[in-house]
């Protein structure tokens, strides 16, 4: 399985830390935050990266060059960052069949291959975590029934319909791209994938819900530190 990796962004949250180098060459617990991602990828059974880059994107390419722990990087230069749906877009010519999206800024703790493996039962699988409403008003919310089957996705809802949210971790078929090409841009001017999602799920795609382990979005200097503190909690017990 292909396991494509967005990691195109600077991170301009994360201030003096990203003046010179990408966000996703931020040090997490003495490695590069990217590291951690490929290896979580690696670990569910990608036997091929595909990383969207952008910002200072030779940096990355020169750290971690063609191979990672023996899978095979490809690289795709996202030239303009116009959000997730976007960068996932970039990454079509280069994936076959259903393939595992991690985002190249979130550690998590444990394995994702929960739902790599429940994918089998759905067309597509996303990871997902209760929030707080004021967390769930900054991202996308989502709906389900009883099966905890998606039934509706809303991003960043000035009244969230529930408090699941999507946690950066994705398995999605390939017609995920044509939903993509599809997408209008948001007031912002960005691509959401929530809402190509939305589209599959519209057009009658079963769409599962996984609970993973704890993880990071790592977006400010303090989450680096939280970040930090849970790569080394889950090496000192084997999590």
């Amino acid at each position: 399985m292909d396991a494509v990796i967005p990691a195109a962004g600077r991170g301009s949250r994360l201030g003096k830390l990203t003046d010179d180098q990408p966000k996703g060459l931020v040090d997490v617990a003495g490695r590069p935050l990217l590291a951690h991602v490929f290896e979580t990828a690696v670990e569910a059974g990608a036997d091929e990266l595909v990383v969207i880059v952008g910002y200072e994107a030779a940096q990355i390419v020169d750290r971690f060059g063609d191979t990672f722990e023996g899978v095979p990087i490809t690289y795709v230069h996202q030239r303009e960052r116009l959000g997730l749906g976007h960068a996932v877009l970039q990454a079509e010519p280069h994936v076959d069949g259903t393939f595992l999206l991690v985002n190249g800024d979130n550690v998590f703790a444990g394995s994702v291959e929960p739902a790599v493996e429940a994918v089998g039962e759905a067309n597509a699988v996303l990871a997902v975590e209760e929030v707080s409403a004021e967390v769930a008003a900054t991202t996308g919310v989502i709906e389900t029934d009883e099966r905890g089957r998606v039934t509706e996705i809303v991003e960043k809802p000035d009244d969230p319909p529930s408090t699941l949210v999507t946690t950066g971790c994705y398995v999605l078929p390939e017609d995920v791209f044509h939903a993509c090409a599809l997408l209008r841009p948001s007031a912002e001017g960005e691509y959401q994938l929530s809402e190509a999602v939305g589209l599959l799920v519209r057009a009658g795609y079963e769409v599962e819900t996984v609970r993973l382990g704890e993880r990071v979005n790592v977006n400010t200097p303090e989450d680096v530190g939280r970040a930090s503190e849970l790569v080394r909690w889950e090496s000192e017990t084997g999590s």
